[in-house]
């Protein structure tokens, strides 16, 4: 059975009041800062000098200068325009031309602060209500821990699509024989019949722990045996699949995050505890590049249709995780706009598809 999903999300279509993943947090080296745009909001991020990552909005409250453009002592943002001074937490400390008996009080000028969570080698960030407490902050999203303080390879690439499009498209569980063909990866376009076991998560679903599929013969290849693989998706876009292989482990985090109503960034994260992974670790990255881009290509030329307001027919049961994706976001804004607790729509089911 179909259903006919809208391609015009209400408003902008992205989530507020919840954690994004940022950067990787190798990215913002001690006395550096960098922008990035989240889900529409400017976001300087610095680190300093005692290693602490933090996140200001990135607009000087003076002029509107970005403040990224200006210079970062490891202490102090200063604007390249006239100087103004801003310290970890967004309070003024300087206006250089101010003089003696000047009625600006800098105390009372300070930028929007963001809350930065930091998490295996991970930056995330809350993009909320600008007057959201920090008492209120929901937990950000947990890591699963393999030993590994930070990833061995990140990749990251944008998709010039709504998130919605990049997120669905990233869990297809059916365009693989015809999107990832490679002589080493599904050869051929070989189908399989596929039947997994889902059930609901913190804020998403689980594929269950189960042994790859006899067609992707990759896994054996390069983690040196049999795996069993968990695949969890959770809001607002981050989907983990954690490998074990004996006594080894493998784990991907790939995240999608808005930038704005119109592109998203894919950061891709993997971590693993095999010692021979390293000797052929740019091979693995350029793997992962190649996978990503061809997402991306994918995606993109999905764009030329939608852009002539077609609905989508998401059909059971290969759709049925992106018919789930559209329920868990309602549900959130459901939730969020109702002052109650998110209750998750996805039940316990099995699904059947050839790929």
């Amino acid at each position: 059975m179909a259903s006919i999903e809208s391609t015009a999300p209400a408003g902008d279509g992205l989530m507020r009041g919840i954690w994004y993943y940022a950067l990787p947090g190798a990215l913002v080296a001690p006395g550096a800062m960098l922008h990035r745009q989240v889900a529409g909001e400017p976001v300087l991020f610095g680190r300093g000098r005692d290693g602490r990552a933090f996140a200001l909005r990135d607009v000087c409250p003076h002029r509107g200068m970005p403040l990224s453009e200006g210079s970062f002592d490891g202490r102090e943002v200063e604007c390249c325009y006239h100087g103004w001074r801003f310290d970890a937490d967004g309070r003024c400390t300087a206006i250089p031309w101010l003089v003696d008996g000047s009625e600006v009080d800098i105390a009372r000028i300070k930028l929007r602060r963001y809350p930065v969570h930091e998490a295996l080698g991970n930056v995330f960030v809350f993009v909320g209500d600008p007057d959201t407490a920090e008492a209120a902050l929901p937990e950000p999203p947990p890591m699963i821990d393999i030993g590994v303080a930070r990833p061995n390879i990140a990749v990251e690439t944008v998709f010039d699509c709504h998130v919605d499009h990049a997120v669905i498209g990233l869990m297809d569980p059916a365009h693989g024989p015809f999107v990832h063909t490679s002589w080493w990866w599904r050869p051929g376009r070989r189908m399989h019949v596929k039947e997994k076991a889902f059930e609901p998560a913190p804020m998403g679903f689980r594929f269950k722990r189960h042994r790859p599929s006899s067609n992707s013969r990759a896994y054996y290849i390069f983690l040196g045996g049999q795996p069993e693989t968990e695949i969890t998706f959770r809001l607002p876009g981050l989907r983990t699949e954690h490998v074990r292989v004996g006594r080894h482990q493998y784990c991907q985090l790939t995240s999608v995050t808005p930038i704005d109503a119109k592109t998203t960034r894919i950061s891709h994260v993997i971590y693993w505890t095999m010692p021979w992974l390293s000797a052929i670790k740019p091979a693995l990255a350029g793997i992962a590049r190649r996978f990503i881009d061809q997402d991306r290509a994918v995606v993109e030329k999905q764009q030329k249709g939608l852009k002539f307001d077609a609905p989508m027919m998401l059909v059971r049961d290969a759709d049925t995780p992106a018919r789930w994706y559209f329920r868990l976001k309602k549900e959130f804004a459901d939730a969020r706009a109702e002052g109650r607790a998110f209750r998750n729509p996805v039940e316990e089911t099995v699904l059947r598809w050839r790929s």
